[in-house]
């Protein structure tokens, strides 16, 4: 099998990058381990910065998801039993962000991939990335029990953190930075309307609680939990009560319980792999950077890496100079330490270290006041949160 972009994984990156090469008029092929059942269930992020829609909305992906998602203007910050709201358009001259599943998103690009892209391989396991640093790599790969290589001009790795292609780069050539927090989210999805229209963000000395929803009748809430925690060995009751322990205020705001239909715990961590490029591989999202999901920023890195890659490559096509696909690494991690900087700044100003002392509680309340009484720190905020620039 011969292509011109072989794509590694079919999550929202590798399906967005087939999208924007496809209309394009670049060919490529998807090779994704799992069925597509799985794919379109796979719950994870459901926060899109205003450049991620922007980008969808070019793909010709954006019909479904201007008609179910929510537009979101702003978060509510939430500590000391006070409220204060920070207006993104206001401070960002217009920007938003939007409430939409993963799981929608990539409902949509598996769609329009079917329609009228070029393959889409379905439980196609990617077992080896090979020539990374000749003009015609290959994947490896097994696919109806039998193995087959895809012969490519280019690899990108959409594969995740677990994925094959990460592991083709050197050892030798290969840095790793990363930090593992002491807790997690202990999520919950509630058939029940949310409490607030947006998010809500709380700091509590019990720890950090999130309101975030899926649709105008699904909540979403997460609570700070130990790492080890085991998602069953808290009852419902139990959730309900510490949810709204945690996001107790000084007015008649109430929080609305319903039947909780799913609990899952996330572990917290920060990861950055480099380089991003070795040769023709280019690795993108989750394959070589992860972080906590306090700043909402997973799902919006593997858009902003696919889309510079989608860029360099047309650049190459349209001048035959290859100046931005080797400027791929450098351009992608200015932007992943940003979103790195803004998601563990995120996560030491909400959350509480089981060793945290009197005077980092009164530091974090010192932040959460400074943000809610300076414009110039709620707008690096608001900016931080609706996205940094792409490419």
């Amino acid at each position: 099998m011969r292509t011109t972009v072989g794509i590694i994984g079919a999550g929202p990156a590798g399906l967005l990058l087939a999208r924007l090469l496809h209309n394009a008029g670049v060919d490529s092929v998807v090779l994704e381990s799992r069925d597509r059942t799985y794919v379109e269930r796979r719950q994870r992020a459901g926060i899109l910065e205003q450049g991620t829609v922007d980008v969808l909305r070019a793909a010709g992906a954006g019909e479904r998801m201007d008609r179910e998602g929510l537009r979101h203007d702003g978060i509510e910050l939430r500590f000391d039993r006070r409220r204060h709201r920070v207006d993104f358009p206001a401070l960002t001259g217009g920007k938003s962000v939007m409430v939409y599943a993963q799981t929608e998103v990539c409902k949509d690009l598996i769609a329009l991939q079917v329609e009228d892209g070029g393959p889409l391989l379905f439980e196609a396991e990617a077992l080896a990335v090979e020539g990374a640093e000749t003009d015609r790599p290959r994947v490896r790969f097994r696919h109806e029990g039998v193995e087959d290589v895809l012969e490519c001009d280019y690899v990108v790795g959409c594969d995740g953190f677990w994925g094959v292609a990460r592991k083709a780069v050197p050892a030798g050539l290969s840095q790793t930075f990363e930090r593992t927090y002491p807790f997690g989210w202990l999520g919950i999805l509630a058939d029940v309307a949310p409490s607030h229209d947006e998010l809500v963000y709380a700091r509590h000395d019990r720890g950090f609680a999130l309101l975030s929803m899926r649709s105008p009748s699904v909540s979403r809430l997460y609570l700070q939990v130990p790492a080890d925690t085991d998602a069953e060995s808290w009852s419902d009751e139990e959730i309900w009560a510490e949810l709204e322990r945690r996001f107790e205020t000084d007015d008649d705001w109430v929080l609305h319980r319903g039947p909780i239909t799913q609990k899952s715990v996330t572990p917290m961590r920060s990861y950055v792999h480099e380089p991003m490029r070795h040769g023709r591989l280019f690795l993108a999202g989750d394959a070589t950077h992860i972080v906590p999901p306090t700043g909402a920023k997973g799902l919006n890195l593997a858009v902003g890496d696919v889309v510079t890659f989608a860029r360099a490559l047309a650049h190459r096509r349209e001048t035959g100079s290859d100046d931005l696909l080797d400027a791929y690494s450098a351009t992608c991690l200015r932007r992943v330490w940003q979103a790195e900087r803004f998601s563990y700044d995120m996560t030491t100003l909400l959350h509480r270290a089981p060793d945290t002392t009197p005077f980092e509680d009164r530091l974090q309340i010192a932040r959460l006041d400074r943000i809610a009484s300076s414009r110039a720190a709620e707008t690096d905020l608001a900016g931080a949160y609706t996205g940094f620039p792409i490419g």
